[in-house]
Order: C-alpha cells, then structure tokens, then sequence
C-alpha cells in the first residue's frame, strides 16, 4: 500500500482541530497511552510538576504497542540548504505508522522547547550530548507495563538520538519489551540508535529499525508497510 504525499500545513490544522495533545494523542482507532507513572528501579524522568521477546509470526495486536515519538517543527535541514516546516518530519513520518497500527501514541516534549533555528538547535543538542543531559520531558510518563512492543521514533541529531529519548528510555521499565527504533535522518541512517537503546535499556530486545530520510518522508509510505510487515507481521 502506498500512502499519498502528506499536505503538513493541512495536517498541522487537522491536528490542532481535534484537538492532539502535546503528551499523549491516541492514533486513529487505538487507545490513548495511559500517564500512570510506571515502578521501576530506574531513576524517574526529570518531569514538568505542571503541565521479552521479538513479535511471534503472529500479528502483534495495536493493543499490545506504544509509539513514543519526538518531532521538531522549524527551520530543518533540506538537501543541503534549510526549511522552515510546519510539523516536523518525525511526526509525519510516526502519524503513517500510527494510522497504520491503531496504536497508542505517547508524545514526547521538552519543557524546554527546542529552537526554531537550525543553527542553534545543533548547537544546543552538541552541548546535551556533551554533558550527558536529559532534557525534561512535559508531563508523566506512561505506564508502559501493558505493551510488547514500544516503537521509539525520532530524528538523528549528530549520529544518534536526540537527549530527550534518553530521558524518555532511561527513565521507564522496559524489560522484556521489543524496542523498534525508527529515525528520519539527513544522511546518518539509524545513528548509534540500536547501540544507545540496548545500553539505556539492557533488559529490552532491539528489533529492526526503519531509516528515513527526513526530504524523503511525506513519500515513505511503502517502507513503512514493508517494515510493519517484516517487524510486526502486519
């Protein structure tokens, strides 16, 4: 199946409409992710006080998965110039897949949003990475007790994950649960997703990742059916 090129200024109005929480949005047939803090040996996430094993051949049911995500809107890379764009391709990319799998989405935000500027949100992600941060996340966590399958989707900042999905990963139990990383990347793939995700969660399984590139993603349509099908055997 082969989705149609995304519109992002008329999914941005479709968003703010229905009303998409900056925490937690429920994807089109699927359940809103539950904000039960999760007990865990884990340090806690810094939070706002305001605001097991890989899939059997069996298809793994969108009760069973939560799609925790991270996008930024802005000024972005663009084959090799910059970009101002509406919703972020990360989002794009994570609503596909959310509109495929009637899953749960848990939305991930920075108390401290990230710059509209390219220059200077580089700029702050080389200092986060530098001193180790973990940026805070708006709100509670979910409880992710009840879901086999968390699909961790983001950019690639400088060959790996934005800081915020270390605090998200670092910061719930994640044992026994299939890890899927998907990325929307200028030119670095995957990054060291794989390699920082079995080192914040040890006691999970990282599954295949699906890569892709962030001028390419409105097109995305058929990658993301084939790699639903291989990963979760839709």
């Amino acid at each position: 199946m082969s989705a149609g090129r995304v519109d992002r200024r008329t999914f941005l109005r479709a968003s703010l409409q229905t009303g998409v929480g900056l925490v937690a949005a429920g994807c089109a047939a699927g359940r809103t992710a539950g904000t039960t803090a999760p007990s865990t040996t884990r340090p806690p996430a810094p939070t706002d006080p305001e605001t097991t094993t890989m899939p059997s051949p069996a298809t793994t049911p969108a009760s069973a998965i939560l799609l925790a995500s991270f996008s930024r809107p802005g000024e972005n890379y663009w084959y090799g110039d910059r970009r101002d764009l509406e919703v972020g391709n990360t989002e794009v990319l994570a609503t596909m897949i959310a509109d495929r799998l009637g899953c749960d989405v848990f939305r991930i935000e920075a108390t401290d949003p990230y710059p509209h500027d390219y220059r200077e949100t580089v700029d702050r992600n080389v200092r986060e990475q530098d001193e180790d941060a973990r940026p805070v996340i708006v709100g509670a966590l979910p409880d992710v007790s009840g879901y086999s399958t968390v699909i961790l989707a983001s950019p690639i900042w400088n060959v790996r994950p934005p800081m915020i999905m270390s605090t998200f990963v670092e910061a719930i139990d994640l044992t026994g649960t299939t890890l899927l990383p998907v990325t929307t990347h200028a030119m670095s793939g995957l990054g060291r997703a794989v390699e920082v995700y079995s080192a914040l969660a040890p006691g999970a399984i990282v599954g295949e990742g699906l890569a892709v590139r962030g001028e390419e993603v409105a097109d995305a349509g058929d990658d993301v059916d084939a790699y639903l099908a291989r990963t979760l055997r839709r």
